[in-house]
């Protein structure tokens, strides 16, 4: 699906120096990165800053971008590796962190709640059992319905890499809630 021609004018009108254009163009798009983001960092404060920053470098890059994509998925493409980025930039931290302190961090133990806060951890325990890719591959096909060549343009990786990986992460999700939900199973 190529960019449609309102997008395209807003796009035209923010390149000519209409900053005012570029809210109306990418309002649709807010909810569908805030979720993407909140699958792919698993916090919400860390997603609505991921969905911040997607917002302004595309505000930059929007000279760059290629009307023959999607802009949907092109902006699916910077929040995924804007996740990638502050994931990595975490992880680094911690381990200074670690080093400086001599011991790891403690992990925030979330409340048990309701039947559906329950799930909802579960769900998340079961991604947390993802490597990064498997988790972003997953989110971006399964989630966000974008096909398997769509998925790795926005990762800037091989189809077969996508298809490994999402059957990894399909393998081991399924294996993680057959282990923690085995009332869910069905036959």
């Amino acid at each position: 699906m190529r960019m449609n021609e309102t997008e395209k004018e807003l796009v035209e009108m923010v390149l000519a120096g209409r900053a005012e254009a570029f809210e109306p163009l990418v309002t649709p798009y807010r909810g569908p990165l805030l979720a993407l983001a909140s699958r792919l960092t698993r916090d919400r404060e860390e997603a609505l800053e991921v969905v911040q920053e997607t917002l302004l470098r595309a505000y930059r890059s929007l000279g760059r971008y290629d009307a023959a994509r999607p802009f949907r998925n092109w902006l699916f493409q910077i929040a995924a590796n804007e996740s990638r980025d502050r994931r990595r930039r975490k992880m680094r931290e911690r381990a200074a962190f670690t080093e400086v302190a001599g011991r790891a961090p403690a992990a925030a133990d979330p409340e048990a709640g309701q039947d559906r806060r329950e799930l909802r951890e579960g769900i998340r325990r079961s991604m947390a059992a993802l490597s990064p890719r498997e988790r972003e591959v997953f989110v971006l096909r399964d989630l966000e319905d974008l096909d398997i060549r769509e998925t790795s343009r926005a990762l800037g990786c091989s189809s077969l890499s996508v298809r490994v990986h999402l059957s990894a992460a399909r393998r081991k999700l399924r294996q993680a809630i057959r282990r923690d939900f085995p009332h869910l199973e069905v036959g």
